[in-house]
């Protein structure tokens, strides 16, 4: 039997690919990942449209249960995980794909579109991106972003900021709260940035302005994510400004 890790894409049930939907037909179980990010529609909404029971798994049982869960099932079942944008683009199920290999489970993959790929829409080059960072919600004592930020600066390159959510909780840091956190690290708060909400969807909102401006941004519903970006390539300065 097999455990296939299916990417959702960013938008909602409909940004299945045509490969992922086939699996998802003739499979037994399906497990939809829930704590990385959220879609712009619900459980019920997928259910309707793959005509499958799909069960949700937060990270305690990823992290923790899996072996009793998805790993158990996997043994004699076709079983479908399903992610958010990509599969692999999380630590975690990385781990779970290890894990299962180590038990003998057949595994594939089917990929799809990423935050990673789809911040291009900004019109920045995504080849000039340089390490990710993620700014979480308790983050009073914590460097590593802004030292991410930095770094990619001195080296020219532009930096995505991953903003922390808890969906469970219906909580999603904000831009103007991580953009807070940033000027407080000793971020210029002249520093050019763009605000980015829901890419991937139908009504994305991007806003380039100085981090202080953008603060005072209303960005509506998330998920969110940041970017600082390095020195501009005149095609990048032209295609930021449809974003001012």
């Amino acid at each position: 039997m097999t455990l296939y890790f299916i990417g959702l894409g960013l938008n909602n049930e409909k940004d299945i690919t045509v490969k992922g939907l086939e699996i998802i037909k003739k499979c037994d179980i399906i497990y939809l990942e829930t704590y990385t990010s959220i879609l712009q529609c619900n459980i019920k909404d997928l259910e309707k449209s793959y005509k499958k029971k799909i069960i949700p798994a937060n990270r305690d049982l990823i992290e923790k249960k899996a072996e009793e869960t998805i790993l158990k099932d996997s043994k004699d079942k076709e079983v479908v995980f399903l992610v958010i944008g990509d599969p692999m683009c999380a630590t975690t199920h990385t781990d779970l794909l290890l894990r299962a290999k180590k038990l003998g489970i057949n595994t594939k993959i089917v990929n799809n579109a990423s935050i990673i790929s789809a911040i291009g829409i900004t019109g920045l080059e995504v080849y000039k991106f340089g390490k990710i960072a993620s700014i979480p919600f308790e983050n009073e004592n914590v460097k590593a972003p802004y030292e991410v930020i930095q770094n990619n600066l001195k080296n020219n390159l532009h930096t995505l900021l991953l903003l922390d959510l808890r969906p469970d909780e219906k909580r999603f840091l904000k831009i103007k709260d991580a953009l807070d956190y940033l000027i407080k690290q000793g971020m210029p708060e002249n520093q050019l940035c763009i605000g980015c909400a829901r890419i991937g969807s139908d009504n994305p909102k991007i806003k380039k302005g100085k981090a202080k401006e953008l603060t005072k941004e209303d960005f509506g519903s998330p998920p969110y994510c940041l970017v600082v970006p390095a020195n501009l390539h005149f095609i990048e300065e032209e295609a930021l400004e449809q974003w001012k």
